[in-house]
């Protein structure tokens, strides 16, 4: 009787201790951390434009960024990533013969702002004892809204669709202390948008529709605290 008294005791110890450690590697980190970022964005696109052909440009831009990342443990995590950028839109090569212009011309198509909000979940790891570097790789969507849409001399107007694309990243941090840190990230965005360009004042009556694919890389870097 005593041994089994022993034994439960002690298999009572080891559980209480196994439920502590496994509460303290859950309640042992900050949940929350705030980044704000410079980031550069390179959309590389293309287009099937109607009626003209040819294909589409977009300028690359370069604007400040903030997210923030909620901690459900140390290593799974959530960001929301904030910004937005404005980019010069043309088409390359479009063929206007048919309205009296040349066979291989590039037309203004003015600017466009884009707010892509992002949500990726994020696996975060450790993979040196000092924890100073901590890498990670994340996955999720965006929803992006075309705003502010400046059409250029040109044409009479250019819509764009708001769409849902996907969007993975990989980065790291790099402490500088328990609350500070450094951030590089790359993310990759797949975005497509179906665009309508209204060149009805050169030439009644004209619509051409485009199917614009954006797929911007977007590498940042800055400075991230945790709270």
């Amino acid at each position: 009787m005593k041994k089994i008294i022993l034994a439960f005791m002690a298999v009572s110890f080891l559980t209480l201790n196994a439920q502590a450690q496994e509460q303290n590697s859950t309640q042992d980190f900050k949940k929350w951390q705030a980044r704000i970022r410079g980031i550069a964005v390179i959309p590389y696109e293309s287009a099937k434009i109607g009626i003209i052909g040819g294909d589409v440009s977009l300028s690359n831009t370069f604007v400040p960024e903030l997210d923030f990342t909620y901690f459900f443990t140390k290593h799974f995590a959530a960001e929301l990533i904030l910004a937005t950028t404005k980019h010069d839109v043309n088409t390359v090569g479009s063929d206007i013969s048919a309205i009296g212009g040349p066979t291989n011309v590039n037309i203004d198509l003015g600017n466009v702002w884009l707010l892509p909000p992002t949500l990726t979940l994020q696996y975060h790891f450790t993979p040196f004892e000092e924890k100073v570097f901590k890498p990670y790789v994340g996955a999720g969507v965006n929803y992006t809204i075309f705003y502010n849409v400046e059409d250029g001399n040109t044409v009479k107007n250019v819509s764009y669709k708001n769409n849902v694309g996907y969007a993975f990243q990989v980065g790291f941090d790099l402490m500088l202390n328990d609350t500070f840190f450094i951030n590089v990230d790359a993310k990759k965005l797949f975005l497509k948008t179906d665009v309508t360009v209204d060149a009805s004042n050169l030439a009644a009556g004209l619509s051409i529709p485009a199917d614009v694919t954006i797929n911007p890389l977007i590498l940042g870097m800055g400075l991230g605290m945790k709270f």
